[in-house]
């Protein structure tokens, strides 16, 4: 017969106290998710779109020919014309900069301010923390959309208008997330024992607190750029986003709304793209959260 293994009084492998991963966690694989491969597939087109606006268009997207004015489909202009006679692809790939442009700065700004607002809120005194949280949530009760507008109008529609607007209506969103995350890693065993080490608030921060809720805002990133695309596409339709000439997803539908019947193709093809970049950063941030969620692995 054969021996059967025996079985020790060790349990299963405790947290490292400094570090707090468990040992041999890091090495274990993960099959991806559908929604972060169909996402990142969809965000690889967006991006792809950009980056080869910097080497080739088909034509000049702010060239302006009558002549050519609302032409269909064809081996010229692959996606047809606009009233003014611009070529549809060339804008659709010089738009995918745009947007991602507004996204990367606008998120870059959210995050910048939100990250660290979190944090203090989650290791500072409670009546500085709630203090914090209540002027955040102040800035919460204003929609981004209407926060945006409100910054355009005042200041005058630009892209970097746009772009900090749109950046200081989601760092609520940032701040209330890293804060939860926060408050959670300050309970651990690792935290408390640094704590007991004499390590300095900053150090434990930087250290512990950060590299733990990493994850939490990679994926509200991801979020967070779904919105910043949505948000300065409604501004640039509403005249107060990307000026004119750069070419905006935004402004194609503006400028296309009234050949709605006559040229359907002029706002579908826009909105198609929008609704890329939009659904694939959504899908990108589930499956992320999917993906990075440690707690996970303990349910199966």
């Amino acid at each position: 017969m054969s021996r059967l293994p025996e079985i020790g009084p060790t349990s299963e492998p405790q947290p490292d106290p400094v570090s707090g991963a468990r040992p041999g966690r890091g090495m274990r694989r993960r099959p991806l998710g559908a929604s972060l491969v169909v996402g990142g597939v969809l965000v690889a087109l967006v991006v792809l779109m950009a980056l080869v606006s910097y080497v080739w268009t088909p034509w000049d997207p702010t060239f302006v020919n009558a002549a050519d004015r609302l032409q269909g489909f064809s081996s010229r202009h692959w996606l047809g014309t606009d009233k003014f006679g611009r070529d549809v692809f060339s804008q659709i790939l010089m738009g995918a900069r745009t947007t991602l442009f507004v996204g990367v700065v606008a998120v870059g700004v959210s995050a910048i301010i939100g990250v660290p607002l979190g944090i203090v809120a989650a290791m500072a005194s409670r009546w500085t923390g709630e203090a914090l949280m209540r002027g955040n949530d102040l800035l919460l009760a204003f929609p981004a959309l209407l926060l945006a507008i409100m910054f355009s109008a005042i200041y005058g529609g630009s892209t970097l208008v746009a772009m900090v607007a749109i950046g200081i209506a989601t760092v609520p969103s940032f701040v209330r997330l890293v804060r939860s995350g926060s408050l959670q890693v300050m309970r651990s065993e690792y935290v408390l024992a640094a704590r007991a080490a004499g390590r300095r608030p900053f150090a434990i921060g930087l250290k512990h607190v950060l590299p733990n809720v990493g994850p939490l805002i990679i994926v509200q990133a991801s979020v967070a750029f779904a919105i910043a695309v949505l948000a300065e596409a409604a501004l640039s339709f509403l005249g107060l986003g990307t000026p004119a000439p750069t070419p905006s997803w935004g402004r194609m539908l503006q400028e296309s709304q009234e050949l709605l019947f006559i040229a359907p193709r002029l706002c579908i093809i826009p909105g198609i793209a929008i609704a890329i970049a939009v659904l694939g950063f959504n899908l990108l941030g589930d499956g992320l959260r999917d993906y990075l969620d440690t707690r996970l692995d303990d349910r199966r």
